[in-house]
């Protein structure tokens, strides 16, 4: 297959002129726009970094103006698109460039890798997509493509499979034009080379394909068993005003309701609900306030219910704040703190 690399890639870019998507990212060369796409784009669909990647450069147009930003303004910009590490590493990442590299993003690929949050798919992407440098990337789409054009039988997850796919990306990365390369090779694995029911017969690179059974890969490690967990919280209003706990832990920094280690005897949740997180299943039950008074201690403050909005908090405790707001008081009955 590198033996046929220049044809290879010649009826690759050939077919990206005519169907690549247009994406915002891609109308720029700045290595901070650059940096943030593909930080939000790490396990998130493009449909949905594209709405919060333009608010983001509305709201943080460079390293300087995210390096002055509170981490609250910066995970409340990142709430909806998970793994907020990522958000808290590009915060971190932005405050080193400014702090120590005058503001200038590095063009070495090792200087790169010392910043936060940023390892060995990330630093050639911003190489290749700022730079252009011809260097391999490797994503879930291109690693898919590479997989079924070498009818790879490693799973592509384990250390030989990914050291298998990287060398053959590096084989074949194009000297030059290097960003439309790599670039026409995603949009190939998200458009055609697709995970179910790969459209082979619109495949501009069929002829180099040596898949047999292109639906059966890339073959990966079986999957650890998902993990059922129950999280419990209450829910306490005094007035128009609700008592919220700053989280040290999943989503350390973000607010959500406030922990109790276990359901109260006899007591039903007012409000419960289902979501996943990694290889676990949650339930969120959320209860009416533990009898006794409530106030606010270190990491608990009080909040006007009409400033939600404006807080940083992750989905299923926005939604149950949500849901269980619109109660009336007698339904909530005994989750009204007194005042």
């Amino acid at each position: 297959m590198p033996n046929h690399a220049p044809h290879f890639r010649r009826a690759l870019l050939a077919w990206y002129r005519r169907e690549g998507r247009d994406l915002p990212w891609r109308h720029t060369r700045d290595p901070y726009a650059i940096l943030v796409s593909e930080i939000m784009l790490q396990q998130t669909q493009v449909a949905t970094v594209l709405s919060y990647y333009r608010e983001w450069l509305r709201r943080f147009p460079d390293f300087q103006t995210l390096a002055r930003s509170d981490e609250s303004d910066v995970l409340h910009a990142w709430q909806g698109l998970g793994y907020y590490t990522r958000g808290r590493n590009l915060h971190a990442a932005a405050k080193i460039v400014v702090a120590r590299l005058d503001g200038l993003f590095p063009r070495d690929i090792g200087e790169m890798r010392e910043l936060p949050g940023i390892g060995r798919y990330t630093a050639h992407a911003v190489a290749t997509f700022s730079f252009d440098r011809p260097v391999a990337v490797v994503e879930a789409n291109i690693a898919r493509v590479l997989a079924r054009i070498s009818n790879l039988q490693l799973p592509i997850d384990s250390a030989p499979g990914l050291d298998f796919v990287w060398n053959l990306a590096t084989a074949l990365v194009s000297p030059r034009r290097a960003h439309d390369y790599n670039s026409a090779l995603m949009d190939l694995g998200a458009l055609i080379c697709t995970p179910r029911r790969p459209k082979c017969d619109r495949c501009p690179v069929r002829s180099f394909c040596q898949a047999t059974d292109p639906d059966s890969l890339p073959r990966k490690k079986a999957r650890p068993a998902i993990k059922t967990l129950v999280e419990r919280h209450f829910f306490a209003v005094r007035r128009n005003l609700v008592l919220l706990e700053q989280s040290a832990e999943r989503w350390r920094g973000l607010w959500i309701l406030p922990r109790i280690s276990q359901s109260p005897n006899a007591a039903r949740p007012i409000y419960r609900a289902e979501f996943p997180f990694t290889n676990h299943r949650i339930t969120l039950e959320v209860y009416r306030q533990p009898p006794g008074r409530v106030a606010a201690t270190p990491g608990r403050r009080w909040f006007p219910l009409d400033s939600l909005g404006k807080l940083a908090l992750p989905s299923p405790h926005r939604r149950a704040l949500t849901a269980l707001a619109t109660l009336s008081p007698r339904k909530l009955g005994s989750t009204l703190a007194p005042t």
